[in-house]
């Protein structure tokens, strides 16, 4: 009887071994639509089922049995990019091991040899916000900057070093006299031109620029001006996530307002996560955020219940002939309204907004910004629409993870 209850006792530990050897994360996408997206498994639940040790490393498999790309973040989600079929379910097995070398989507850092610009980037789009260098320059740049792309390298990086290169010799020409070597230079390296993987051509300025939050006092917009602390918590491969902490603000009583902001991009997608708070705020007050509009073109804005768009025509549209799009939603509702420009801006006609009312201290909202090209993956205002509707439809009804 004792050698029976050993080899069952025994049978028993190896099979529950078996089983703790891997995970199945089980995806069911409930719309009638193809889903492509990141989804969040709390990895704390995967390392207890796994018994993983602190320094163990683990894989992801398809049902292929091919490796897939994941990731850790810095608040403790296993981020996996998965498929499923409308109305569909799809299986990944999460196992301890060795990963093979992944494929870095999004990417960020800081720039000081651009006056403190961070900036980052996934395969559709970049953005920059300006940093404390700028602002000693007395420069009016305030919002978040877009940078085209049309391929899914990063080039961010790339392009900020051929621009400073290029900026070192366009200097020594022009105290040469030497304009015609200048241009040259200047046409082959300014990150403000296309050399075949995107530019910088969205007009940024005294303005909002695409998706910053701003305080209202009634309707004129407290611009915010560059971030004075950040960190960057997670740099891929999958998710870029920065925190940024802002310069105090005076508005009316309220003397010393401090913005925070935490913002994340993920692969693939055309938007941003922002979650804005304040601190210092003795009394509550209205916040607005969305998108510059320019006097160029006041016609291409779109003001839904629950998101602004516009097809900007950016800084110079007779030459470059494309749009930029650009977009901020309200998943979780908002007024939406155009503002009238009050600040005399040149080439700024106003803005075009989601209002959250009645912020008080440390309370946070959220809300999405992005961008597309329309020489890229959206070719026009029509497609750009569709592809906010479309994102908003899938925020209101998340992938179903279930782990197995």
């Amino acid at each position: 009887m004792r050698n029976l209850f050993l080899f069952i006792a025994y049978v028993f530990a190896i099979t529950t071994q078996a089983k703790g050897e891997q995970v199945k994360i089980i995806i069911n996408n409930n719309l009638d639509v193809q889903r492509q997206e990141l989804v969040e498994v709390d990895y704390a639940t995967v390392r207890k089922r796994l018994h993983l040790d602190d320094d163990d490393a683990i894989i992801v498999k398809n049902a292929f049995g091919q490796q897939v790309d994941y990731q850790i973040t810095y608040d403790g989600k296993l981020l996996i990019d998965v498929c499923v079929r409308p109305c569909g379910e799809a299986e990944y097995i999460v196992m301890k091991g060795i990963p093979q070398a992944m494929t870095t989507w999004v990417e960020g850092k800081m720039y000081p040899t651009r006056k403190d610009d961070i900036a980052w980037e996934n395969d559709r789009g970049a953005y920059r916000v300006y940093g404390p260098a700028l602002q000693k320059t007395g420069e009016r740049s305030f919002g978040i900057d877009v940078w085209t792309k049309n391929t899914p390298e990063l080039d961010v990086e790339n392009r900020y070093i051929a621009d400073y290169d290029g900026n070192v010799k366009k200097n020594k020409y022009r105290k040469q006299g030497k304009n015609d070597l200048w241009e040259k230079e200047n046409l082959a390296t300014s990150f403000h031109l296309n050399h075949g993987k995107g530019l910088d051509c969205y007009n940024v300025g005294p303005s909002l620029g695409c998706g910053t939050p701003a305080l209202l006092d009634g309707d004129r917009l407290i611009m915010p001006y560059c971030y004075r602390d950040y960190e960057i918590l997670d740099n891929g491969p999958l998710r870029f996530t920065v925190s940024l902490e802002y310069n105090p603000t005076k508005i009316k009583s309220d003397t010393c307002v401090v913005e925070h902001r935490l913002i994340s991009l993920d692969k693939g997608s055309n938007f941003n996560k922002i979650i804005v708070w304040y601190d210092g705020l003795k009394h509550s007050r209205n916040v607005a955020a969305g998108v510059v509009i320019h006097s160029e073109d006041t016609k291409s804005v779109d003001i839904g219940s629950d998101y602004v768009l516009y097809a900007d025509p950016t800084d110079s549209p007779s030459r470059h002939n494309f749009q930029i799009y650009v977009a901020a939603l309200f998943p979780d509702g908002a007024e939406t309204k155009f503002l009238k420009n009050t600040e005399n801006a040149k080439g700024i006609e106003g803005h075009a907004v989601g209002i959250m009312k009645n912020m008080k201290e440390g309370k946070r909202f959220s809300y999405y910004f992005g961008s597309a090209w329309s020489c890229y993956d959206v070719r026009n205002i029509n497609q750009w629409r569709l592809c906010v509707t479309d994102f908003l439809e899938a925020l209101r009804n998340p992938l179903d993870v279930e782990i197995r």
